[in-house]
């Protein structure tokens, strides 16, 4: 369905051009889908006006998925804000680019010898930054400002591994001490890894993991372009490490129905040793439980060969409408936004981890812990590759499957291969 919304956006942003911005006063318009930020955004927006004379109108809708089709519907009909976010895969962001509704930001990050690009990590504008080389036809450069980022890693209850009788500030480091776990878990009658795997691009952020960690990235980016098949034997590797999961009862078959905030709602309520979920766990388990004594781990390394890496970047982003007649004011505000003073709030505020290098020294430990596995992150939108929507679908709900026991490793390895072939066949046609 994304595949075929994505292909609909794309039409009519290439028929349909572009209408007139209506006449308002001058105030800068932003969209989010961002509930929690709200208030933040509200305060931050007063500040601005005090100081700059400026009114921002941040406008908030939600639930994500409503907020997504109003981006697509203004932007078919030419009625973008100033200022808005992308939710959507970087093949979704690009056409936006392509069809002319995103300013390319490079010239201004590129002032005044790169003051404002040398504020952020080099991960937050990876995912936002398209290279001379890319797969998308996008002139090279830099589309949007991140205001966070988020790195996926997994979670540990420092209370209930000492129950188990380990050290809380040393959780399991190797995939076989994390397998050996399932049996004391039993016994205390606990659930060992949580997570929101009946949605589908959480299991398939797992796997791919253990794929870096089994393979290697580069063999893992062969495979997406077609050079590796599924059915190679590393593939088959990663995916009996869920089955190996299923038997020790580190993982029940519970785990491949639930939703995040379900997993969510577990571990803080400390019914589970651990969860695989990202750093905006930190707002969501402080309001939960409060007092809840938590660390952050990576998932346990499988192999010495290559790198274990985890999924991190940019968390939200903000594009600049390129046909806003307010553009140069909407580049001044994201300027002020990620400065140091503006970026320390949120952190405070939110609990997210900040874009910019300067406000480390203002994160909780925990945060901190989650900000140090950001050297040992990539993200799919910081490829140049992106693997075909239905083929991801199958290696997901096949994982779910061997979970469930319901498949071989070798029966989904067969059957994502097969998928493979067969919409690379469309796209070849």
């Amino acid at each position: 369905m994304k595949s075929i919304r994505a292909w609909i956006l794309l039409s009519g942003l290439f028929f349909l051009g572009c209408s007139p911005p209506e006449v308002r006063e001058k105030r800068i318009v932003i969209w989010h889908w961002m509930t929690d930020r709200q208030p933040a955004f509200q305060e931050l927006a007063e500040r601005y006006q005090a100081q700059r004379g400026i009114q921002v109108d941040f406008q908030l809708y939600a639930p994500s998925e409503a907020y997504s089709q109003k981006v697509r519907a203004a932007a078919q009909g030419g009625n973008l804000p100033d200022i808005f976010g992308v939710l959507s895969e970087k093949r979704d962001f690009a056409s936006l680019i392509k069809a002319g509704y995103i300013l390319d930001l490079t010239p201004y990050m590129e002032e005044e010898n790169f003051a404002w690009r040398n504020r952020f990590f080099p991960q937050a504008l990876a995912v936002n930054k398209f290279s001379p080389d890319n797969t998308y036809g996008v002139n090279p450069g830099i589309y949007a400002v991140p205001i966070d980022m988020v790195a996926i890693a997994m979670v540990y209850n420092k209370n209930l591994l000492r129950k188990l009788g380990f050290n809380p500030s040393q959780p399991p480091q190797s995939f076989e001490e994390f397998l050996n776990l399932g049996r004391k878990i039993r016994e205390e009658k606990l659930q060992g890894l949580v997570s929101g795997w009946g949605e589908l691009w959480l299991i398939y952020c797992f796997a791919q993991n253990y794929a870096f960690n089994i393979m290697g990235k580069e063999k893992v980016l062969a495979t997406i372009r077609g050079e590796v098949p599924y059915t190679d034997s590393a593939w088959i590797e990663v995916l009996r490490l869920f089955e190996e999961m299923k038997n020790s009862g580190i993982i029940t078959n519970k785990v491949v129905s639930m939703v995040n905030k379900t997993a969510e709602q577990i571990f803080a309520n400390e019914k589970a040793v651990f969860a695989f979920n990202g750093s905006w766990c930190v707002n969501v388990y402080k309001g939960m439980n409060p007092d809840l004594d938590y660390g952050v781990m990576l998932p346990p390394r499988i192999s010495n060969r290559f790198p274990l890496l985890v999924w991190g970047g940019a968390g939200s982003s903000f594009m600049v409408n390129a046909h806003s007649p307010y553009r140069e004011e909407a580049v001044k505000f994201l300027k002020w936004l990620t400065a140091l003073e503006q970026q320390s709030y949120l952190v405070r505020k939110t609990n997210n981890l900040p874009a910019i290098k300067e406000c480390r020294e203002d994160l909780p430990q925990v945060l901190v812990d989650f900000s140090r596995l950001l050297e040992k992150s990539t993200h799919p939108n910081s490829w140049d590759v992106w693997e075909l929507p239905l083929v991801n679908e199958t290696l997901a709900r096949g994982i779910q499957a061997i979970v469930l026991g319901k498949k071989t490793p070798q029966a989904v390895a067969q059957e994502a291969q097969r998928v493979k072939e067969r919409e690379l066949a469309k796209k070849s046609n």
